[in-house]
């Protein structure tokens, strides 16, 4: 008999709602709780997330950072390379001029007239030009890569320095992210099922709202007479309005989708299940 009379208490107590507020639509009721609870599982992510702060962009930037040192360093070497092939040539070049000059000088002993002289003259005087252009030449490029392997040690040092707080900021996230990974993962399991709940239209609306938001809110309950997400007044009537569970109702002024502490509670029930 006491079983009986257990079992209606609790049949009374699961109807007691309907009875109580027949003006609430269940359907929308159960969307609203379904949203608030979305974001309150989303909004867990992005704590997950400002917790790991700006570590991954910080990783990603030495990366691409030492990348780019890599990168700075092989053209640097192709530079030295290319430079020490042209003193190289020029060097060949000297020795070429230098036989021509023998070449010219030995046939000055065996000219007819002054102007065959003057014009083995000229030409041995241009040869000793173009060895001192040559040798003027190389000297800078001696001296381009004596100053390209500085830059090359110093890219180097850098880089060495680079990868060490690459290192260290990979360890620090690879710490948080094992602390976090967990909830991470059974929050985003929460989310995509919450997500089943919702009608596309009003998912789509959701997330649309929520990246536009800077704070990732999309839905907010009534805080002191205000939006909970951009602090406007909501007028007694639309307050009426949202407590009355008929329908999806909007902030005016941000757009985000207004809920009052009942839902909130259910929500809140709900997660704790």
């Amino acid at each position: 008999m006491a079983k009986k009379v257990s079992t209606k208490k609790a049949e009374a107590q699961e109807v007691a709602p309907v009875i109580l507020r027949p003006d609430v639509d269940l359907a929308i009721e159960k969307r609203l709780v379904a949203l608030y609870t979305l974001q309150s599982v989303d909004s867990e992510i992005d704590k997950i997330k400002i917790i790991r702060g700006e570590l991954p962009q910080a990783v990603q930037d030495l990366e691409d950072e030492i990348a780019g040192l890599n990168t700075r360093i092989d053209n640097i070497t192709a530079e030295i390379k290319e430079t020490e092939a042209a003193n190289k040539v020029r060097t060949t070049e000297v020795s070429d001029h230098e036989e021509m000059i023998k070449k010219y000088q030995k046939q000055q002993e065996n000219v007819r007239n002054n102007r065959e002289f003057e014009s083995l003259a000229k030409e041995i005087e241009f040869q000793h030009l173009e060895i001192q252009l040559c040798e003027r030449k190389n000297k800078e490029g001696v001296a381009k890569v004596k100053e390209l392997k500085a830059n090359i040690e110093t890219a180097k040092a850098l880089m060495e320095s680079r990868k060490k707080d690459l290192d260290a900021k990979r360890e620090e996230l690879t710490s948080i992210i094992v602390e976090t990974e967990k909830d991470e993962a059974r929050l985003l399991e929460k989310s995509k099922e919450q997500e089943q709940y919702i009608d596309d239209r009003y998912l789509t609306g959701y997330k649309r709202i929520r990246n536009a938001a800077r704070n990732g809110l999309a839905v907010v309950t009534i805080d002191r007479d205000a939006c909970g997400g951009c602090f406007s007044a909501i007028p007694p009537q639309r307050q009426m309005e949202i407590k009355m569970h008929k329908k999806v109702i909007v902030c005016e002024n941000c757009g985000r989708i207004l809920v009052d502490d009942d839902i909130a509670e259910k929500a809140k029930a709900q997660l704790s299940e």
